[in-house]
């Protein structure tokens, strides 16, 4: 599938809708990033993006990356530091098989909510949302 397809069957609005609900219970920060180009490590690419995105710079360690590549069939979710250490391989592995049946069925926008919610329940869990919490990082959908 092309980018620019998977890109117009997103409903964005739920995808920031989603971050917001989720970062309203945690100091946490969740981004989305769908890449055009195509790609050979999914994981590796996330990774990069991450920092490029600056996303390892949050006070806890504690963003988490979605990351897809519709071009090339694949996705990834980078934590950083911080939440990896409180929820290990385990939750990662869980997470992507939950996104990839939505995929599957090619219910994208759901396959990424759904990890989006994930990710946010484990960040609630881990760190919680103090009263000092700002939003340190763009709720929006990136793209390249």
């Amino acid at each position: 599938m092309k980018a620019r397809e998977f890109l117009e069957q997103l409903e964005h609005e739920d995808i920031v809708a989603a971050i917001r609900a989720a970062e309203k219970k945690t100091s946490g920060e969740i981004r989305v990033f769908v890449s055009r180009k195509p790609v050979e490590d999914a994981v590796a690419a996330a990774q990069a993006h991450f920092v490029q995105m600056g996303m390892e710079k949050t006070r806890d360690r504690n963003a988490v990356l979605i990351f897809v590549a519709p071009r090339a069939r694949k996705f990834a979710v980078a934590g950083d530091t911080g939440v990896h250490a409180r929820c290990g391989d385990q939750f990662w592995r869980e997470m992507a098989a939950e996104m990839s049946d939505h995929f599957r069925k090619s219910e994208f926008t759901r396959g990424i909510v759904q990890g989006i919610q994930k990710a946010g329940d484990v960040l609630a869990a881990h760190f919680p949302r103090r009263s000092d919490d700002r939003n340190e990082l763009s709720d929006q959908v990136e793209r390249d």
